[in-house]
Order: structure tokens, then C-alpha cells, then sequence
């Protein structure tokens, strides 16, 4: 994966839908992972996320900001410990802001100072997967910006009409962004699929962390 003949590009890969490739450079990567481990320890650490029906997530999950429970914002960890959510903090909003730049250019005046102000953090062990579905709980529509850490992972894109077809499948390997937006903020997505040991040795992680920002709107 070093060493290849075409270099990744960034992608559009539907309307208002942006890769880039190795946004991250080393240092923030090392940073971010640190974070969330600092994140992921009790009170309203890393939980399992149980659904309405009575099934569990493959993920493992915490959150910042607000904590995100199927399917609603509280916050408390509801569905957990109880415990008070842990803060969002500034840096971490700022961060989803340049994302957002970066990926979709001089974003809408709507969203030029969006205020980022949660984070869903996940984490994929090698057996986990995220099914298809929308990030639809806020109460505005400014871009959904994803940052990825560890292990190389499948990412489904779809449409924002079924979980099914039309969709693109999207290789994001460690320190690559995924920005979503404008006519493409409400369209399915997921993780169909885990790499298992493909995480930069020098990360010193095993699995992937997938980090979330998002604005509430509420």
C-alpha cells in the first residue's frame, strides 16, 4: 500500500460527497488515537449500542457533545451508565470545520461557521461491520464530516432514497477523510467490511476508529 503505481486521489463520489485521501497527516493521527482512548475510558466511555429490537451493534461506540442513542440526542448516556456525556471539545470543532473546507471548498454561507458539536466515535474490531443507514437525528443539514484511523475498511456510499443500490464502494485507509453534504447529507451509508491488520504499524492500533462530526442543530 506504500508503494503504488497510481497515487489515491481525492473523489467526488456523488454530489456533495468527498474523499480525500491521507487528509491526516502522521502527527494528527497519533494525536486524534490518543484522544479517543482518553475518550473511550468510564464514566460514558465505550459502550455497546443496543437496538430498538433488541439486537447490538458490531461497533463499539462513545460519544462527544451529546450522547446518541437509537434514536435520539440526550445528555446522559441513557442506554449506559448514566453518566454526564463528555464535552466537545473546541479543537475537535474546529477540525470538522477545515475538514469540510478542505473537501467541499467555501462551503454555503449557511454553514461557513457551522458549529461543530458532536462526535460519534466508533470502533471496529475485526468482525464488525455498520449497517446501511442515514444520519438523519439532527436538526440541521450542514456537512457530516468522517475521519478515519487503523484498520483499511470498505465504505458503502448509497442514494438517499433505499439502503439498496445505487451505491459506491470506497476503500478509506487510515488518516483519509469522507466529507457528506448538500444534496448527499441524508444518503445511506455503511461498513459492510473490516480489514483486519491492514493499520500502519507505527499507529500502534489494532482495528479502526471511525470519528464523526457532526452539528446538532438543537
Amino acid at each position: 500500500m506504500d508503494a503504488e503505481l497510481f497515487p489515491r486521489e481525492r473523489t467526488q463520489v456523488a454530489p456533495g460527497a468527498v474523499h480525500v485521501p491521507d487528509w491526516l497527516d502522521p502527527g494528527r493521527r497519533r494525536e486524534l488515537l490518543e484522544a479517543c482512548r482518553e475518550w473511550a475510558r468510564p464514566p460514558a466511555g465505550l459502550r455497546t449500542v443496543r437496538t430498538p429490537g433488541g439486537g447490538t451493534m458490531t461497533a463499539r461506540q462513545v460519544c462527544l457533545g451529546r450522547h446518541w442513542y437509537p434514536y435520539g440526542y440526550a445528555r446522559t448516556v441513557v442506554d449506559g451508565d448514566g453518566a454526564p456525556v463528555k464535552p466537545f471539545p473546541e479543537w475537535l470543532g474546529e477540525l470538522g470545520r477545515r475538514a469540510a473546507r478542505d473537501a467541499l471548498g467555501e462551503p454555503q454561507a449557511a454553514h461557513r461557521e457551522a458549529a461543530y458539536d458532536i462526535a460519534l466515535i466508533n470502533f471496529y474490531d475485526a468482525g464488525a461491520h455498520m449497517g446501511m443507514h442515514r444520519d438523519s437525528d439532527e436538526k440541521s443539514d450542514a456537512p457530516v464530516v468522517s475521519l478515519s484511523l487503523g484498520d483499511t475498511c470498505v465504505f458503502r456510499f448509497g442514494n438517499t432514497e433505499t439502503r439498496t443500490r445505487p451505491y459506491t464502494d470506497v476503500e478509506l485507509r487510515s488518516g483519509d477523510l469522507f466529507v457528506f453534504g448538500g444534496p448527499s447529507r441524508l444518503a445511506y451509508h455503511g461498513v459492510p467490511k473490516v480489514y483486519p491488520g491492514t493499520a500502519p504499524p507505527e499507529l500502534g492500533l489494532t482495528g479502526r476508529l471511525n470519528i464523526t462530526l457532526r452539528v446538532s442543530g438543537l
